[in-house]
């Protein structure tokens, strides 16, 4: 039997990838990655690469087969990384694949990586967690699965200062208008980062109002929405410099592995 391991693909950037998941990446004999790694950090394994990734609205490998390949794997590799966006343990539905691992009596190994909402936050320069304004930082997501009421996400967004929504961009309007529905200030600052910590990061400032009267913000990349006091806007001076420095980075990046 070989051993999988569980590996966070961090936000985006390849350099936010940490030093053990590059070295697994290398020593790697099968990979099965999500589908919004990017290409460079793909670039580190030189194996055999199955994309299994899950897109809302598009075709996807469904969790059972995953599950099925990760142990067939196991059997006839000595190392098998699953590769994921952001922390396998947030959202990643690894809980699942480490039960079926080890209901087959395969060694699996989880190693953490960075999530988006940490990421997206730095890229603002703004702190999830602020004194005298956020003292209470929440990680939610609005889908649902089966047995899933659409509303258990409410009390814990409601319960906290500052709240990340992932996956929440095709339902925006619905989370701003339960959010004000149920005592949230309708002025309450509101932000999208799509793309975050990538070169072509793109923010989108509102409030919660606008989010229910307005037109639904579209995103091609993956965008995660933050809600609290703690979001108010930045200077448009410091969004383009922030900008620029994260372009110079890609571009450090992109010669140092070219």
């Amino acid at each position: 039997m070989g051993r999988v391991y569980l590996v966070g693909a961090g936000p985006g950037a390849p350099d936010l990838l940490t030093l053990r998941a590059a070295r697994l990446l290398e020593a790697a004999d099968i990979v099965f990655h999500d589908a919004l790694v990017h290409p460079d950090t793909l670039a580190l394994a030189h194996c055999k690469r199955v994309n299994v990734g899950k897109r809302f609205g598009r075709v996807s490998t469904e969790q059972r087969f995953i599950n099925r390949a990760l142990v067939e794997a196991a059997r006839t590799h000595e190392i098998v990384v699953r590769l994921k966006g952001g922390d396998p343990m947030l959202f990643g539905r690894a809980q699942e694949e480490l039960e079926a691992l080890h209901a087959e009596g395969i060694e699996a190994e989880v190693v953490p990586g960075i999530t988006a909402a940490l990421a997206a936050g730095a890229s603002l320069g703004m702190s999830l967690t602020r004194r005298g304004i956020a003292r209470h930082v929440a990680f939610v997501t609005p889908r649902t699965g089966t047995g899933q009421s659409p509303g258990d996400w409410l009390a814990v967004a409601l319960a906290a200062d500052s709240v990340a929504f992932y996956m929440a961009s095709g339902q925006a309007r619905e989370v701003a208008t339960a959010l004000i529905e149920n005592g949230r200030p309708a002025s309450t600052p509101a932000v999208f980062v799509e793309n975050a910590s990538l070169a072509n990061e793109r923010r989108v400032h509102s409030t919660l109002q606008d989010l229910r009267s307005g037109p639904t913000p579209s995103f091609e990349g993956p965008a995660l929405l933050f809600v609290g006091e703690a979001f108010q806007e930045s200077s448009p001076q410091a969004a383009t410099l922030e900008a620029e420095a994260r372009q110079e980075a890609a571009e450090r990046c992109r010669l140092r592995t070219a």
